[in-house]
């Protein structure tokens, strides 16, 4: 099913069955009796692990803030639950009245939290785990919460391609049963297994640039060119001199034996502004992210409302990962009912968009465009 749902049909909405009694998930089976300690160390939060390398990629300041970008407009939206009807010409999807995990799927947080988490597994490792805590008396989920990626492991794939749904799933050193798990996976690779190089390409350069920064060069340099040699003292003194006269718009006063020549280190260069540019636009293909949502100069390329960053954004970066979610998701319903994304408030202003593409005959200087509104 599609993300976007149209909503046609606001006549007698489909009222659904009451949700039956919550029961507690089994942990395990007889198959797993003698492995319990992935089971007994979920919701300890000191045992959870993001990833080594999930973190040296969010220490990169390109990546932190697309993932961010994309991991915000998660946060901000609603989950629905819909079904589809024919209505003579074609199937429309109608709203259903939720199950109450679209609310609050785990317990202890809200979904503005757990959402924008999971998407970050899908987004550095491509695949994310739930744990299911309840069941409704059908055996359907009631509620779960998230196992992040970096206390997981699968002995039956490695990565860092996914070709399917684990069947052995390991939290912290401790077998659980598949059969608990929500398994999501997204359509692409993570990004930490296919973009090692342009990481550690991007560290070193901002290591490189904190050194720089952190580096006194001097403005300009005295060099003594004959006569008598001039001890370290007295160089010091002279060097001190000159400043002072320099500093106080003073005339500096050198002999003939003494010439100064200005360093051509500019702020531009000590700090590797160009290849840190090239960098982050690698970073951002690597992301599905246009580049002028981070900051960065893309030419001809830009919009000048909100509508256009809001629309690239869904439809670059953000739509596919979104859309893994909900299928996952679906697949906990009863069949004919699944769960989408209520994009409305998101995308509200596409038509502004497409009024503006129509109106506008030359291409706008680059600005970086305020997603929150």
């Amino acid at each position: 099913m599609g993300i976007f749902t149209s909503s046609k049909v606001n006549k007698a909405q489909i009222s659904p069955q009451p949700e039956p009694t919550v029961q507690a998930a089994a942990v395990g089976g007889a198959y797993y009796s003698s492995q319990v300690a992935g089971p007994n160390l979920i919701g300890d939060w000191w045992s959870y692990q993001a990833g080594l390398m999930r973190n040296r990629a969010m220490s990169v300041a390109a990546i932190s803030r697309s993932r961010d970008l994309m991991a915000s407009v998660l946060a901000n939206m609603e989950l629905k639950m819909c079904t589809e009807i024919w209505n003579g010409e074609e199937m429309e999807s109608v709203p259903l009245a939720p199950r109450s995990w679209l609310k609050q799927l785990d317990p202890e947080m809200p979904n503005n939290f757990l959402f924008p988490w999971v998407f970050d597994d899908l987004f550095f490792f491509g695949r994310c785990f739930l744990y299911i805590t309840s069941r409704t008396k059908d055996g359907y989920m009631a509620s779960a919460t998230r196992l992040p990626q970096g206390s997981i492991t699968t002995p039956d794939q490695n990565g860092p391609v996914w070709f399917g749904k684990s069947k052995e799933i390991y939290f912290n050193g401790g077998a659980i049963d598949p059969a608990d798990v929500v398994q999501i996976y997204s359509p692409t690779q993570g990004m930490i297994f296919m973009s090692e190089q342009t990481i550690a390409t991007a560290l070193k350069l901002e290591d490189a640039r904190y050194r720089n920064a952190s580096s006194a060069i001097p403005a300009g340099v005295l060099k003594q060119t004959g006569g008598e040699p001039l001890s370290a003292i007295e160089l010091a003194q002279l060097a001190e001199a000159f400043n002072q006269a320099r500093a106080s718009n003073q005339t500096a006063a050198l002999n003939e034996f003494l010439t100064y020549t200005e360093t051509n280190a500019t702020p531009d260069k000590m700090l590797l502004i160009d290849a840190a540019e090239y960098q982050s636009k690698q970073i951002a293909n690597l992301c599905n992210i246009p580049p002028y949502l981070l900051g960065i100069s893309t030419g001809s390329y830009a919009y000048t409302n909100s509508a256009g960053a809001k629309s690239d954004l869904w439809t670059f970066g953000l739509s596919m990962y979104a859309k893994a979610i909900t299928d996952a998701l679906s697949q906990q319903l009863p069949r004919g009912t699944y769960v989408c994304w209520d994009t409305d408030d998101f995308l509200e202003m596409q038509e502004e968009l497409n009024y503006a593409e129509n109106t506008t005959d030359q291409p706008q200087e680059n600005t970086q465009e305020e997603l929150a509104s």
